[in-house]
């Protein structure tokens, strides 16, 4: 299993690599004004559907479907109720192109009211999102194959496929001469990797014998059981994705530049959250549900107290380097081309607010594996659903007087309400995790976070006075300075007030967390066997 997980962890890390070239030149090609709002808007909506619908709340649900059928009925089963599902999902998905593609106007409307205002913008915008939205029919048959081929155990594929969004958003801007405009470029960039990616994740899939085929949906045990998953998987995905709508809605109202600095911000953000709660999420929620299955609480316990530990270890100085120094960041990330100093100081401002709720968007994956470990979905649902009704109401208080470092902010806060309602909750369910378990580390971890925090900004004010001299690559400079300096400063702080053996045990234990054999499912299948019985030897159905 830590094979898997490192194989996953890798390329999602390679991914997020990936994805920062293709921001810097997307800042330098597109820059932070109306071509990229209008990009951004263009972009966002697919992304949002897609987050709810396939890769949030489909995801969700059939995978643990699939993946039951499979291992209590057998491949052909599985392959049949992964055919009708798919089935249901281009119809689907069709249907929900048709609409967009023929209201493209009315749904831009919605989500962008504030670009009304601005016909040139709204416009563009209009035309832009015509060419995006088609990815989400392709990403979610992506998601599909991706489900089919993780419940086989096959990781590699599914887990690179972001990468392609990221190589050929670059290839198209690079070429963007050829296109309108670079706008047009970065969204046929989208379009070509939803294309891309089915052939890649599909053939995959077909390769190892786990091809789709056509076939009529029907509403059996495994689909009932299916269907009733996904009701909740979409009202919990839909209420993450709530904020993020808000964010693109009441941005639309603001000055040309704040979706862009909401962005590029939020994808510096997005590293830690992606690698670290990914990593750490996937190592805990197996360990938990294992623990209690066999009646060791206490041992649960221990696993998420870790799970926390190791979180905060890794994201501290992430949430410390994008308190200190959000500006140096992105200026000698973005600053180059159409990307001005101006836009990277706003783009700053937001990276320091959204730091401001890092850590809790790292930790809520270690504190809502208790409940999924128990099979309670609803609870964490619950307080999402809250802190977004809270996010949302910060943000419209927030943007008259912060802009778009308000919707950050607000953002910030709704994730801290989220931990915070998971932790009541955990404790008086009886399983929240023990303060005598993490108090001591955690607290020392708070001290050199402080620390570090401070040094990283002193770091940086000497650093801006011993290189004045530099006419280019000063920002860079300094920030590749303060990285590596930094990072033997953090560890040796860790080292010394935390100590080398509490180091060394939690990355041990953690190891041997990931290693402990998962036990078979258990619940059954009913009335699957006779359809995949009844499957025919000749004349397959016609592939897609």
């Amino acid at each position: 299993m830590i094979r898997r997980i490192a194989t996953v962890g890798g390329l999602t890390l390679v991914s997020r690599l990936s994805g920062f070239v293709r921001d810097v030149v997307m800042a330098a090609i597109l820059g932070a004004g109306p071509l990229a709002d209008a990009f951004f808007v263009a972009f966002r909506l697919p992304n949002h559907f897609r987050a709810i619908f396939a890769e949030g709340a489909f995801a969700a649900a059939f995978v643990p479907a699939y993946a039951r059928t499979l291992e209590q009925v057998g491949l052909p089963a599985a392959k049949l109720f992964a055919d009708r599902i798919a089935s249901a999902l281009i119809l689907i998905n069709l249907v929900l192109l048709g609409i967009a593609l023929l209201f493209t106007p009315e749904v831009v409307s919605v989500l962008a009211p504030g670009l009304s205002d601005d016909p040139e913008r709204f416009e563009l915008a209009v035309a832009l999102t015509r060419i995006t939205f088609p990815y989400l029919a392709l990403v979610s048959l992506q998601t599909l194959f991706s489900g089919i081929l993780n419940a086989n155990n096959r990781f590699a594929t599914a887990a690179s496929a972001p990468v392609l969004l990221n190589l050929s958003l670059i290839a198209t801007l690079l070429l963007a001469p050829f296109f309108p405009d670079a706008g047009h470029a970065a969204a046929w960039g989208v379009l070509i990797a939803g294309v891309l990616q089915v052939l890649v994740v599909g053939g995959d899939a077909e390769t190892h014998g786990y091809g789709l085929r056509f076939r009529l949906p029907r509403f059996d045990p495994e689909t009932r059981r299916f269907l009733k998953a996904l009701g909740p998987a979409i009202i919990g995905a839909g209420g993450v994705q709530l904020a993020l709508f808000a964010d693109t809605l009441i941005a639309s109202y603001l000055p040309t530049g704040a979706l862009s600095a909401l962005y590029y911000a939020d994808r510096i953000n997005q590293l830690p959250i992606g690698v670290v709660g990914i990593a750490v999420g996937t190592v805990l929620l197996p360990e938990m549900s294992r623990r209690l299955a066999a009646g060791d609480t206490a041992g649960a316990a221990s696993a998420q107290a870790r799970g926390i530990q190791l979180a905060l270890l890794l994201t501290i100085p992430c949430a410390a380097a994008a308190i200190a120094i959000p500006d140096l960041t992105m200026r000698a990330l973005f600053a180059r081309g159409a990307f001005t100093a101006e836009d990277a100081l706003a783009a700053g401002h937001t990276l320091a607010a959204y730091s401001l709720g890092l850590i809790p968007f790292v930790l809520l994956r270690s504190f809502t594996a208790p409940f999924y470990a128990r099979g309670d979905t609803a609870t964490p649902v619950k307080a999402a659903l809250l802190a977004a009704a809270v996010n949302v109401g910060l943000k419209v208080v927030l943007m008259g007087p912060l802009a778009q470092v308000g919707l950050a902010l607000a953002t910030s806060i709704g994730a801290w309400i989220n931990l915070v309602l998971l932790a009541i909750l955990a404790r008086r369910q009886g399983f929240a995790v023990s303060g005598a378990a993490i108090g001591g580390p955690v607290t020392k971890l708070a001290v050199i976070g402080v620390i570090f925090t401070a040094a990283l900004f002193a770091g940086a004010m000497g650093l801006d006075t011993a290189l004045s001299g530099l006419s280019m690559f000063r920002d860079e400079m300094a920030l590749g300075i303060l990285v590596t300096l930094g990072s033997v400063l953090y560890f040796a702080m860790v080292f010394l007030i935390l100590g080398r053996r509490w180091f060394m045990g939690l990355l041990r234990e953690v190891e041997r967390e990931a290693e402990l054999p998962a036990p078979k499912e258990s619940v059954l299948i009913e009335d699957v066997t006779d359809d995949a019985e009844s499957l025919p030897d000749s004349e397959p159905p016609p592939k897609f």
